[in-house]
């Protein structure tokens, strides 16, 4: 499965078209985000619709527009990208197709500008000015904190990789042409303003990405322009286009996305083959070999109505399964999301962050950085012998790297612990209560209770209270 979720495009085309409205609810809206907890501050981001009302009637459904008359927001959300930001990130080593493309849509088909090696502001500024061309900008959390504070909180939230691109497109121009994408999109209008068209889904919900031909796509479904403070969602798989309007100055937004290769289908995907495991080592039928040359010819009824059977077998054993096997999407998540926001990413690398004082026998813990962590139930990846038995896995994300986030072609590992089976009650206990004493972890020995909640503390995922 790809490692990272490919942020949303945008881009787009010319001047406005009376069409029909979006959904539009009051117009003020938050003067910050609040950052006190996942919930929280996807509220703010929506704010005034209410969580319930985008989850019941927008969400993977139809396009939300929030437009808002705040300037205090506005001059928020332009803090958290400008154009004249480029200047300093071009020094710090930008290079063209890994972080900064350059393009423009002309006739309806996407023309890249990128040179090669690089990027250098004054050149990059040239093709702007000149050409008229659109910068994007991938993965902007990797340099700027509030995006980084923003999507860790979107990340925890919705339990999938948010991933952004940052679009900065002159007046008069248009840098993508209409095109749907395999994520859900939120559109945050940083500065200027950008004039879009939305079209219904030719594939509803799409799994991959998808330039579409003006003659194809029909009449808008809705047009409007956003500007600084507005916001815009929509489902995956609607088509779309955007362009700076002429004779305005230019336009940023950051187009911030996620459920990447996260429906039901990737989820069935990923449990089935922990529960083929587990189902074979119980039901001989599973350990049957496949007929001679079965892989030679094309497969008969008879195999189909075989395989038909070992299919209900498994969806008879599922309705009585607790723990289902998770193969990758649990730990694939946990290995290329971002890291806690805390300021300074060296602080997590020490339990001294958490105050340094070790845990005990006596001693009363808590978890911390819950939703960073997940539990896993799976094969031991080190058997000691023939018998290959279930191990719980801790994986954690508190030292992945901010700068390797969402880039694909970036090397990532994995960071947790592994325990016997037997511990999985302790630590349910753990992650279950606010706080707990050592002694009263369901363990068989002192020495089991102590050595689990040393070896979390290693790796700072609890904190003595």
């Amino acid at each position: 499965m790809p490692k990272k979720a490919k942020p949303a495009g945008t881009g787009k085309e010319e001047g406005p078209v009376p069409c029909k409205q979006l959904k539009m609810e009051a117009v003020m809206g938050p003067s910050t985000l609040n950052f006190s907890s996942p919930s929280s501050l996807f509220e703010s981001l929506i704010s005034p619709i209410k969580t319930e009302t985008f989850f019941k009637e927008f969400w993977e459904q139809k396009p939300l527009l929030i437009q808002r008359d705040d300037p205090e927001l506005a001059v928020y959300y332009q803090s958290l990208f400008r154009l004249s930001d480029l200047k300093s990130l071009c020094s710090q080593g930008m290079y063209y197709g890994r972080d900064v493309n350059v393009c423009r849509c002309i006739s309806g088909k996407k023309k890249v500008l990128n040179k090669d090696g690089k990027v250098h502001f004054l050149q990059l500024r040239k093709d702007f000015d000149q050409k008229r061309a659109t910068i994007q900008f991938h993965q902007p959390q990797r340099f700027k904190n509030e995006l980084w504070r923003i999507q860790e909180k979107l990340e925890c939230y919705f339990g999938s990789l948010v991933g952004s691109n940052v679009y900065i497109t002159p007046a008069g121009s248009q840098g993508l042409p209409p095109h749907y994408d395999d994520v859900e999109v939120f559109i945050l209008q940083l500065e200027g303003e950008k004039h879009w068209r939305l079209y219904h889904p030719t594939v509803p919900l799409a799994r991959v990405y998808s330039v579409e031909a003006e003659d194809r796509i029909g009449m808008p479904a809705h047009e409007f322009t956003l500007k600084p403070g507005d916001l815009l969602y929509f489902p995956r798989g609607t088509i779309h286009q955007a362009d700076t309007p002429p004779g305005l100055a230019h336009s940023t937004h950051v187009t911030i996305s996620t459920y990447q290769n996260h429906s039901w289908g990737d989820f069935l995907l990923d449990t089935i083959s922990g529960l083929v495991f587990d189902t074979a080592k119980e039901d001989i039928e599973f350990r049957a070999g496949i007929p001679r040359q079965l892989l030679l010819v094309e497969t008969t009824a008879l195999e189909t109505r075989r395989l038909s059977g070992f299919l209900r077998t498994l969806a008879d054993r599922l309705e009585g399964t607790s723990e289902l096997l998770s193969a990758d999407m649990k730990k694939d998540f946990v290995m290329n999301r971002l890291p806690p926001y805390v300021g300074d990413e060296a602080e997590l690398s020490t339990p001294a962050f958490l105050g340094g004082q070790l845990p005990r026998l006596d001693s009363v813990v808590r978890l911390k950085f819950k939703d960073h962590v997940v539990l896993m139930v799976g094969p031991d990846q080190h058997p000691s012998d023939e018998m290959q038995e279930k191990m719980v896995y801790v994986y954690h994300s508190l030292k992945n790297r901010r700068e390797r986030h969402m880039m694909g072609n970036e090397e990532t590992e994995s960071h947790g612990l592994r325990f016997p089976l037997s511990h999985m009650d302790a630590l349910k206990q753990l992650w279950n209560s606010s706080a707990i004493s050592v002694k009263d972890l369901k363990l068989t020995t002192d020495e089991e209770k102590e050595s689990l909640v040393l070896s979390l503390w290693t790796e700072c995922l609890i904190q003595v209270v």
